[in-house]
């Protein structure tokens, strides 16, 4: 950052003297202050496992096949958001809703501060659309439920005795051809705690069953450690109900366009609904991280510390 700041005061010198160099200082300090904003970004996230890559599962919740469409558009907002930011997508886990859209679908966005991005996402978002499935002309509301967990690095050892495991097989389905449709590829394993992780997109059972308790790992490590600081019910317990009042964020495509998020402290302006379903979510992620790192800082000052 010292050398563009360098290069910028330099640039303004020679404007000074000679106008013409004004049309190049306008790109630059667009640029400078992208650079700040990405620092500052990642000085607010200073949590253990922000740096990691990041595991995300979404789930429909009320709104039928609305609530699958829902849950793809969501698929697809994520992913198109990971690529903007160099980040590359891979799924653990899909199954498809008969009609339209997904049932359930769990993906890997691999990169560094992944998951300090993407902690802001976790929560229900809901969806008020005329529906493409209906016959009238009504508005419907769809929900569905956003799950996020660090991936786990080589330097956290996580042991999970297996006897504390239960293992399902099952036909993976879907595209894949017929090794995938005729063979229990598909894995759901299932801890005594009642956590669960099911991985089918491999064509191997093994494979699928190390990606699967991949998860199962970074969900059982996520929940210790927010049962540590204290934050479990802020945390997991607040997604509640995948229904009304429960959800974090509000897009509205009918009578009006809006996307709100619904937290206190985190606010944001009303940006365009189409851009943010485009994978367009960085004011979002910024509030949050602001104002977790705010609620953060008082209650640091509480303690004394």
């Amino acid at each position: 950052m010292t050398k563009e700041s360098e290069d910028i005061a330099a640039m303004g010198e020679l404007a000074a003297d000679d106008p013409s160099f004004e049309a190049e200082i306008e790109p630059a300090l667009a640029k400078s202050e992208k650079q700040l904003e990405e620092f500052e970004l990642k000085a607010m996230m200073s949590g253990k496992q922000d740096a990691c890559s990041a595991m995300v599962s979404i789930k429909p919740g009320a709104g039928g096949t609305d609530a699958c469409d829902w849950a793809e558009m969501l698929f697809r907002m994520y992913t198109r958001w990971a690529q903007r930011h160099g980040f590359t997508v891979s799924e653990i886990d899909e199954e498809p809703n008969l009609e339209a859209g997904l049932q359930s679908v769990t993906f890997k966005i691999v990169g560094e501060y992944a998951y300090g991005y993407m902690q802001s996402e976790m929560g229900v978002h809901r969806l008020v659309r005329i529906s493409p499935f209906g016959s009238g002309d009504t508005r419907q509301t769809s929900f569905a439920a956003i799950d996020v967990v660090p991936e786990l690095d080589d330097t956290i050892q996580i042991e999970v005795n297996e006897k504390e495991l239960v293992m399902q097989t099952f036909c993976s389905g879907g595209p894949g051809g017929q090794h995938q449709n005729k063979t229990q590829s598909g894995v759901r394993l299932i801890h005594k705690s009642g956590v669960r992780a099911e991985s089918r997109t491999e064509r191997s059972q093994p494979k699928n069953y190390s990606n699967a308790l991949a998860l199962l790992k970074s969900r059982l490590y996520a929940i210790e450690e927010q049962k540590r600081l204290g934050d479990i019910a802020n945390r997991y317990d607040a997604k509640g109900e995948i229904a009304f009042g429960s959800q974090i964020r509000s897009y509205v495509m009918q009578p009006y366009t809006l996307v709100r998020d619904e937290r206190d402290g985190v606010d944001v302006k009303e940006p365009a609904i189409m851009k943010v379903l485009d994978g367009d979510l960085d004011e979002f992620m910024y509030a949050y991280l602001r104002h977790k790192t705010a609620r953060a800082s008082k209650q640091a000052q509480k303690a004394g510390v």
